[in-house]
């Protein structure tokens, strides 16, 4: 199927909601637009596509200044996604974005853990749905933090709305799994190391959702059968013995895996969780911690669900700014968020397009 095809058929599917047909057909030029336009995703270069007269000034107004509601049209896009990918786990992703200046909305110093550096950006959390071979993202917010929130000037400026608060890394990101309502007994997976792991935790098994979450070694925990909390780190260390290679997989040499039956501080001993530590044979220091409360799925199946979440990282990069995920040149926070959503739907193209190719030429 052409690509015109896919874009058109996606269309049809996430933009019926729209109220009027002028939007609905923008909506659609600006998918296809990012999936087209070379180079830098900005309107200019969008509408230099169509052949329609003042279709810059169209596609702006559209994305910065109409009054679409980009939440319907998220959800929308679960829906097609679900039924094209059989999803049956999300992985919560914050991203940094870089930005050159100062006014796009909620930029400032943020510091990237990976780079071990301060950038200036703005700070986002996706929602993806992932399988193995499929990743796509189809909710966003942006983490706003007081320095934002508390500038009128900058409030008015960006058309902050009046209801936004500053929250926590860890509040923003399950938020922006709450809000969508996906289905709650859909696998959650999350990289928590960097915000309040145990409140992650605690707030995601409250909505009933089942989590497989990385932790940071300090997380405090009690092990099954003991009333006070260690540290992770050291839980692992002390059953380090019992690890055992997990076969199955792609990894060669195998990965050893450890587990630890624990719950957290504070909660009842029936929802029990399963911590289990990943590394490589021979090494010295900890691995990687995970939690779950998933302790019914085997080891193996366990490691493959963890490779989700640095997937998403890799798809970020290779395919999301391909389509200008982290490309808007605007400064406004509706603005960001209608091209967001958008440009979630264009990587939906290009991941449902890459998933179809490998089945294609089995069968050719």
């Amino acid at each position: 199927m052409r690509l015109h095809d896919d874009v058109t058929d996606l269309c049809t599917d996430i933009l019926a909601g729209l109220p009027r047909s002028d939007q609905r057909r923008r909506g659609t030029e600006y998918i296809r637009g990012l999936l087209l336009t070379r180079g830098r995703k900005s309107i200019r270069n969008i509408a230099a596509i169509s052949a329609e007269p003042a279709a810059e000034q169209a596609l702006h107004h559209f994305v910065s200044d109409s009054t679409w509601d980009w939440m319907p049209v998220r959800q929308a896009l679960t829906g097609h996604v679900t039924r094209v990918a059989n999803v049956s786990a999300w992985v919560l992703h914050p991203t940094l974005i870089r930005k050159a200046g100062t006014h796009s909305v909620g930029v400032g110093r943020k510091y990237s853990p990976g780079l071990g550096q301060s950038l200036n950006a703005q700070h986002a959390v996706g929602l993806w749905a992932a399988t193995p071979d499929f990743v796509a993202p189809v909710n966003w917010r942006l983490h706003l933090n007081e320095d934002w929130l508390a500038d009128e000037h900058r409030r008015r400026r960006a058309a902050i709305p009046d209801d936004m608060v500053a929250q926590s890394l860890g509040a923003c990101t399950v938020e922006t799994y709450l809000e969508l309502g996906v289905a709650a007994d859909d696998l959650v997976l999350v990289d928590a190391r960097e915000m309040e792991a145990g409140t992650v935790i605690r707030r995601l098994r409250a909505s009933g959702a089942p989590v497989l979450i990385r932790i940071p070694a300090g997380l405090r925990l009690v092990a099954a059968g003991r009333s006070a909390s260690e540290c992770a780190g050291a839980l692992a260390a002390a059953a380090r013995h019992s690890r055992r290679p997990v076969f199955g997989l792609t990894a060669n040499p195998p990965v050893l895996a450890g587990t630890v039956a624990v719950r957290l501080p504070s909660t009842r001993a029936h929802d029990p969780l399963l911590m289990v530590e990943l590394s490589a044979p021979g090494g010295s220091g900890p691995g990687q911690l995970w939690l779950t409360s998933r302790g019914d799925v085997g080891l193996a199946d366990l490691v493959r669900l963890t490779s989700l979440v640095p997937r998403v990282g890799h798809d970020l990069e290779m395919t999301g700014d391909r389509v200008g995920l982290r490309a808007f040149t605007g400064r406004s926070y509706r603005g960001w968020h209608r091209h967001v959503t958008l440009a979630s739907a264009a990587h939906t193209v290009l991941a449902a397009r890459g998933r179809a190719e490998p089945a294609l030429r089995r069968t050719s």
